[in-house]
């Protein structure tokens, strides 16, 4: 994939960002999409032997749309700045994200701001288990990776049904359990680029492989 050149496409869409210019330019549009769908075919393939509950979506049905969706975000420009795709193909589990753009490069994943049932079941598996959970966001690569979990509207009392000084109180105050690692440009376009997406995605897979486990069980 020649990331140099959907950088250029990506700064020359933000300049021109209307439809008229998407039109005249749109068969450079679609020779950089299907490019970046082939990559993410081989970058599937690539996460499937470190992460064993890993299900490949093909880069086609992955892909997210360059557009934005006006309806709900009639103020934002018409189109993206960067391609993104969800990776794992299974329902209801914890999500795997990767995002090339202008504004970021990311490779995250998780349940960002799940329904009140997956959260009520992550809850009870932390109060179950949570030795594990902070096992795993403890470890050096974990934390050299990731930092920890994304901070994403924490609650700032206790969930119902925990108390306050409940051993796990600071897991128990997410409402989402997402971890998200991000790229410079510069680190994009180096030749090992790939192999570090996979690393990150199989330091991950732990903790997805807890987040499913814990939704699997009705709390």
């Amino acid at each position: 994939m020649n990331f140099r050149k959907l950088y250029d496409f990506l700064r020359d869409l933000q300049q021109n960002n209307d439809k008229s210019w998407m039109d005249a330019n749109r068969d450079y549009y679609h020779a950089l999409r299907d490019e970046f769908i082939d990559y993410l075919d081989a970058l599937n393939a690539r996460i499937a032997k470190v992460d064993p509950n890993f299900l490949p979506k093909p880069g086609r049905e992955a892909i997210n749309r360059i557009n934005n969706n006006l309806l709900f975000h009639p103020n934002a420009p018409t189109y993206k700045d960067h391609f993104a795709a969800g990776l794992d193909a299974n329902q209801n589990t914890a999500a795997l994200y990767f995002h090339i753009g202008l504004d970021a490069n990311i490779a995250a994943g998780g349940f960002y701001k799940p329904g009140s049932d997956f959260l009520k079941r992550i809850r009870a598996a932390i109060d179950y288990d949570g030795e594990e959970l902070r096992a795993i966001i403890n470890s050096k690569p974990f934390q050299k990776t990731f930092g920890g979990l994304m901070e994403v509207e924490m609650l700032k009392t206790s969930p119902k049904g925990y108390t306050q000084d409940h051993r796990h109180i600071d897991l128990l105050r997410h409402k989402s359990f997402v971890v998200s690692h991000t790229f410079t440009q510069a680190e994009v376009q180096r030749a090992d680029f790939t192999e570090r997406v996979v690393e990150v995605f199989e330091t991950m897979a732990p903790f997805r492989a807890y987040l499913n486990r814990a939704v699997s069980v009705e709390a």
